[in-house]
């Protein structure tokens, strides 16, 4: 913990140091790790200001209180320190879950781009004319999805292709 004390137009009574150094120790506790803070102690007739800067990880909390007391001014600000060192902790724990949250399912890519389709040419065709059982049997062969063949005794063309089942498929125009 690293304090700067500076009085002005008054004195820092021991007292005061005391209070400060156990409403720091607090708020220490609170973030788990040291601070450094500046207290800026003034009088002017009869006004008792006190302004606190703490400097966090990521922010510097800032505050200035006015009462016609010293100890209440430095208790107010300390208070009011307080509440923001809770909130700025609660928003750090909200990043570190918003990251975790982001970085757990992999981002479903976007297609605001249109991909041109490319036709593939494929050699999975036979010219000659054979039966349904030669076409399974090349299709088996090649290991091929689709297997397009001529009939042999109609000499239209057809198609033979996997099934998802396992099965085979057979397409034949009319």
């Amino acid at each position: 913990m690293n304090i700067n004390y500076t009085a002005r137009h008054t004195s820092i009574t021991p007292e005061v140091k005391k209070h400060c150094e156990r409403r720091l120790k607090a708020i220490e506790k609170l973030l788990g790790y040291p601070v450094e803070a500046d207290l800026i102690l003034s009088v002017e007739k009869y006004r008792h200001k006190a302004e606190i800067n703490v400097k966090i990880k990521g922010a510097t909390l800032n505050t200035v209180e006015e009462t016609h007391d010293m100890f209440s001014s430095v208790g107010l600000a300390f208070d009011h320190i307080e509440k923001r060192v809770k909130k700025e902790r609660e928003k750090l724990q909200g990043r570190k879950r918003r990251r975790s949250r982001e970085a757990g399912p992999l981002p479903i890519p976007l297609e605001t781009e249109e991909q041109p389709v490319r036709v593939i040419p494929s050699r999975d065709f036979s010219l000659k004319p054979m039966s349904v059982e030669e076409a399974l049997l090349q299709l088996e062969s090649r290991k091929k999805e689709v297997f397009v063949f001529r009939k042999f005794d109609s000499e239209k063309w057809a198609v033979l292709y996997r099934r998802k089942d396992g099965n085979y498929g057979l397409v034949e125009p009319e």
